[in-house]
């Protein structure tokens, strides 16, 4: 196998513009530096480059590196700049800096109400902030859940209810977005702020007042309707909660209304980018467009207009999409190639992947920490490398096997890149995915392509319910498929936990091995075994301090109690037994704690004993109050080291101050918040230090 490399750095200038930008977005994260230390690093590097170019030409030639220099330093502090200036929490009218529990706030909604279980759910954007001293204009956003109510029948309600455009007007505190805190759990309120998001609410209808006009972006608008139309025709036609709500996330992006379980099994089998949308939709939505205006290529003169009709029709589609890193860098890249196409030039993939990354992140440079945007990237370009490498493995004269081969390489080829950030993020890695990929990836484009088909023809109702039938038979057999597929034992392999140094060494490794085989260099071989030595070595170093752990976890779970004790790699659990059974608690907060504690689940410890409610584990005594206490009359102070309130016991902290001489007391969140105010209150009157899971997190104590 033969592999001639590619001139990257000539072929793909943008290549050499994005690394310097997204290590100066990096370095804003990291460091926080201000708009004038940003300003003053790009404003010497431009004075050095005008400086540079006084030089005479040979200087110059001879000394290009300092050019090279002062240009990536320019594009460095150019990244921190526009990091700052996105982070809306530096602005001076940010919603966190003028906010107060007692202000009046008015916020306009940005989007449709999403109908939730119990609420319904919207995001706006807050406008004023009112005191009864001042009055701020303010910068932010915030999550509102309204109740249900008769006056609020659906998320498509216009009128005097609320909707997008609307503002309203109310007084009720708000609360910061929190984590739970627990080890190894989703950083909610990171995400959040990446979006300008910072609080959320929840309103009655009695706490909020619509006041009166909208203020509204008519291309939204026209983008909302034609959301809420092409639902609408989903629904109305395909029959089944479960097979809709899927065709809802294919065509659209849509997802309110996708099956929780559905997911995770299309998840575990390695093909949830099918109902995320991204590259494979577009790329399918602009070979329909070029198929369609196959006719305007015969005449040159009206060739631009091939071109602007495919790019509108590829943008539309995005923006109804909902506008996500993935499709929106698919949309950038199928942009300029068309555009290259149309001026009958080619243009380098990796250039148009460097552009379309460097373009959106100078819009958006929190996207670099999207899961999406980081994975899609690793695919395209892990399919430009491998593809073709596979693809030529196995030569095949049939036409049918050979395409169903070349679906596969492709495949296999994405798989090369995207597996350690599926490792890291996830922890499992889905061993089936080659077969769920060759029957679901076809099987997902002749469905959206029938999706498509019905929006055109829903005026003709009896071919339009013909379509759904055809569509909703379709879904379940893939549905079917994939979760026949998942249910397999040895379909996903989980429990995987690898920290950001292992994936480092996992890439060093994957790198130097495709190098070596691709370009026969024996350097790159021996850094591919430096890499294997590397990650093993830290992989047996992280290992040896798990075994001579002792830890105490109280999880932030709410309404629920749930304690790990944990010695080595075993973990002994107190708690509520539903947190056992139930699978969202389980996945959303036990599991990730403890993959990323690499435990496993054991009848008993060594060095725990416990008699119910009072635990001795190594050299700390720990208990455990549910119920009301009972001194025993002349009995001594009992001496503990952690007191774990729990339940809502009927019980004041001065008489656990009677009964005991203890260290610290945990409130766990399965105690309701007034109560817990009350014990903090009367905590901090007897000088008895205390901690509340449901304010802070997750209670983390180390024993040894």
């Amino acid at each position: 196998m033969s592999f001639t490399p590619i001139p990257v750095w000539k072929e793909a200038p943008f290549l050499r513009l994005l690394i310097p930008f997204v290590f100066g977005i990096l370095a804003q994260k990291n460091f926080q530096w201000t708009v004038l230390q940003a300003c003053t690093g790009i404003s010497i590097s431009i004075i050095g480059l005008l400086l540079f170019s006084f030089k005479n030409i040979d200087e110059q030639f001879r000394r290009y590196w300092i050019y090279g220099f002062l240009l990536h330093t320019t594009l460095f502090f150019a990244g921190a700049l526009v990091m700052f200036l996105k982070d809306a929490s530096k602005n001076a009218n940010c919603i966190t800096r003028v906010y107060t529990d007692s202000a009046i706030l008015i916020a306009k909604l940005e989007e449709p109400l999403a109908e939730k279980a119990k609420s319904f759910k919207t995001i706006a954007s807050v406008e004023t902030i009112e005191t009864k001293n001042s009055s701020h204009q303010a910068t932010g956003k915030i999550i509102i859940y309204f109740q249900k109510d008769s006056s609020i029948t659906t998320y498509h309600a216009g009128g005097s209810h609320p909707g997008y455009g609307s503002r309203i007007v109310f007084k009720k505190r708000l609360q910061p977005i929190k984590n739970t805190g627990n080890p190894g759990s989703f950083n909610y309120r990171e995400y959040c702020s990446f979006q300008q998001i910072y609080y959320q609410v929840y309103l009655k209808p009695e706490e909020y007042q619509i006041l009166n006009g909208k203020t509204i972006n008519h291309f939204r608008q026209f983008l909302f309707d034609v959301r809420k139309s092409i639902v609408n025709i989903l629904r109305s036609n395909i029959p089944g909660h479960k097979e809709a709500g899927l065709a809802e996330a294919l065509l659209i992006g849509y997802k309110d209304d996708l099956d929780k379980d559905l997911i995770q099994s299309y998840s575990n089998t390695g093909v949830v980018h099918i109902i995320a949308i991204s590259g494979l939709h577009v790329g399918l939505i602009y070979w329909i467009l070029a198929r369609l205006l196959h006719l305007l290529t015969k005449r040159k003169k009206i060739l631009w207009l091939k071109a602007v009709l495919i790019v509108a029709g590829l943008w539309l589609f995005s923006l109804l999409a909902g506008g996500s890193p993935s499709v929106l860098r698919s949309a950038v890249m199928f942009t300029f190639i068309i555009l290259g196409e149309s001026i009958s030039r080619k243009i380098s993939v990796y250039n148009s992947l460097s552009a379309s990354a460097f373009l959106l992140l100078a819009y958006n440079p929190f996207w670099l920490w999207d899961v999406g945007f980081q994975l899609s990237y690793a695919a395209v370009l892990s399919i430009i490398i491998f593809m073709k490498p596979f693809y030529n493995w196995w030569f095949i004269r049939n036409k049918i096997l050979d395409t169903i081969w070349k679906l596969n390489a492709v495949t296999l080829a994405a798989q090369v890149l995207t597996t350690p950030i599926c490792l890291y993020y996830f922890h499992q890695f889905p061993t089936l995915f080659f077969i769920t990929n060759l029957i679901a990836v076809p099987l997902s484009s002749i469905i959206l392509l029938g999706e498509l088909l019905l929006c055109v023809v829903f005026p003709l109702q009896e071919i339009s319910k013909i379509i759904g039938w055809l569509l909703y038979w379709s879904i379940r057999l893939m549905n079917t498929f994939i979760e026949r597929i998942d249910s397999l034992p040895f379909s996903t392999w989980e429990n995987i936990q690898i920290d950001i140094l292992q994936l480092f060494f996992l890439y060093m490794t994957i790198i130097s091995i495709s190098v070596w085989l691709l370009n026969v260099k024996k350097l790159a071989c021996i850094v591919a075994l430096s890499g294997v030595l590397l990650f093993g070595i830290h992989r047996i170093h992280s290992n040896m301090l798990i075994t001579d752990r002792h830890r105490l976890i109280v999880y932030n779970i709410p309404l629920h109690q749930s304690i790990d004790f944990i010695e080595g790699r075993n973990y002994w659990f107190q708690g509520d037994s539903i947190v056992l059974t139930d699978d969202i608690l389980q996945n959303f907060h036990l599991k990730p704690a403890r993959i990323a504690q690499q435990i496993r689940r054991a009848d008993s410890l060594p060095d725990l004993f416990n008699d119910g409610r009072c635990f001795l584990f190594v050299s700390k005594k720990i208990i455990l109050v549910e119920k009301p206490l009972t001194r025993i009359s002349g009995s001594a102070k009992i001496s503990t080291d952690i007191i774990i309130i729990s339940k809502n016991p009927q019980i004041s902290i001065s008489e656990i101050a009677v009964i005991f001489n203890c260290k610290k007391i945990i409130f766990d969140a399965s105690n309701v918040s007034w109560k817990i105010e009350k014990w903090k209150t009367d905590c901090e009157k007897f000088n008895i230090p205390y901690y509340s899971v449901p304010e802070k997190g997750a209670f983390v104590m180390n024993m040894n």
